[in-house]
């Protein structure tokens, strides 16, 4: 064929972008039954509003089942990563707070700005690029609104960019506030209570850390990442990769964290915001996990119910050795 009509297609690399671009060209995706039966059958997911669709009702007074914000976040990021297909990997989550809740049949829709971009050095041969990333609902209602930075590859390595952006206006640290202004005051926490049993001994003291002993395979990568839109190379094409292999989305390996930790906290009712998500290390399909969960800190809410603040810390075997692979802190909302 004459290369005059071959158009290449795949993804922008770090000198293609602009600051102020903004792609909103991804496909909604209106959440069935089903992506919630996928999502529950790659990651395990234990929540049990999502999981319970009579408890749900009586919980949010909603006809249709709450959905995992897990798969929210899968949705949102994977959305997100037409301007990142190239992604070598995420330097950050910064802000990502679940805004309201989403339920079955609800559409997702997902804008992504470039608000920063910064060269690295020469040798790297990368960039980092910080996008802002808005996702609504089929009524334009706020959803998430975050900001991520994948390290992107440069077109020309030797060549510079000029692009030396600060990140200093993007918020390192989350307020309590605006995670308390998420909480669903609708939600019905002494239904909740009254159907699903307390805690462990030490769930009500800051400094417990529960050791889940059940560990998870990790399996079924590549699918995950096509349920959710996740167009980035690495998590398709090992040839892509910085490591040489075809790398498990990262999301992955929080859904599975997140699993492990409504294990610990059965009565966890929803995820509402992470403070941080650091990948320590590449997961390979196949990985065993296993979570540490510690409760940092708990805050009383006015109109009952808590919000607590936990760490997660992965461990995955490969070959017979283990390696730390995720720090995550998050905030969850429990009765």
């Amino acid at each position: 064929m004459d290369d005059i009509h071959r158009v290449e297609v795949g993804g922008p690399y770090f000198e293609d972008l602009v600051v102020g671009q903004v792609f909103d060209d991804a496909p909604g995706l209106t959440l069935t039954t089903g992506h919630a039966a996928v999502h529950q059958a790659i990651v395990g997911d234990r929540l049990r509003l999502p999981l319970d669709a009579t408890l749900s009702a009586a919980v949010t007074g909603h006809d249709q089942p709450v959905v995992h914000p897990s798969l929210v976040c899968d949705v949102a990021i994977g959305q997100s990563t037409g301007p990142s297909q190239r992604v070598k990997a995420n330097l950050f989550y910064r802000g990502l707070v679940l805004l309201q809740p989403v339920f079955i049949g609800d559409t997702l829709r997902t804008a992504t700005e470039v608000v920063a971009l910064k060269q690295n050095r020469p040798v790297s041969g990368t960039g980092l690029v910080a996008l802002r990333v808005s996702t609504t609902n089929q009524r334009d209602e706020p959803v998430i609104d975050f900001w991520r930075c994948p390290i992107l590859p440069r077109r020309d390595a030797d060549a510079a960019t000029g692009h030396a952006d600060s990140f200093d206006s993007i918020p390192e640290a989350l307020d309590l506030e605006p995670i308390k202004a998420s909480v669903p005051l609708h939600f019905d926490l002494d239904a909740f209570r009254r159907a699903v049993p307390p805690g462990p001994e030490g769930a009500a003291t800051s400094g417990t850390t529960f050791a889940v002993i059940g560990r998870d395979t990790v399996t079924a990568a590549p699918e995950l990442a096509r349920l959710t839109l996740n167009i980035a190379m690495t998590h398709h094409d090992g040839g892509t990769s910085a490591h040489g292999r075809r790398l498990v989305y990262g999301g992955h390996t929080i859904g599975i964290a997140a699993a492990h930790a409504a294990r610990a906290l059965p009565d966890l009712v929803t995820i509402l915001a992470w403070r941080g998500c650091d990948h320590t290390g590449p997961v390979d399909e196949g990985d065993i996990l296993s979570t540490e969960l510690t409760i940092v800190d708990i805050h009383p809410l006015d109109g009952g119910g808590r919000i607590v603040d936990l760490r997660a810390i992965v461990t995955s075997e490969h070959d017979g050795e283990s390696a730390p692979v995720l720090d995550w802190r998050f905030l969850g909302l429990r009765p």
